[in-house]
């Protein structure tokens, strides 16, 4: 499985389990993530995604979206984009 790279965890909040990932390729609702860091290491499917609190399908590079993750990231943690 080939992976690019489509972002970057800058700040995970952890009462409610979102990560804050500013990022540097188009992401879609329904894409498969591999998130990655020196103690982070999984794969989720992009349930949905939030900028500025409403709902968004699609976001592009530059964007700073919310992301519901299922595991604690940290601050630099890398955000790939599994790809078949």
């Amino acid at each position: 499985m080939q992976e690019a790279q489509v972002g970057t965890v800058t700040h995970y909040f952890t009462r409610i389990g979102v990560a804050a990932i500013r990022l540097t390729a188009t992401l879609r609702v329904g894409d498969t993530v591999h998130i990655l860091g020196r103690s982070t290491d999984f794969e989720q499917t992009v349930d949905s995604m939030q900028i500025e609190h409403a709902e968004v399908e699609e976001a592009t590079a530059g964007q700073e979206i919310g992301l519901k993750v299922a595991e604690r990231v940290r601050e630099g943690d890398i955000v790939y984009l599994a790809q078949e």
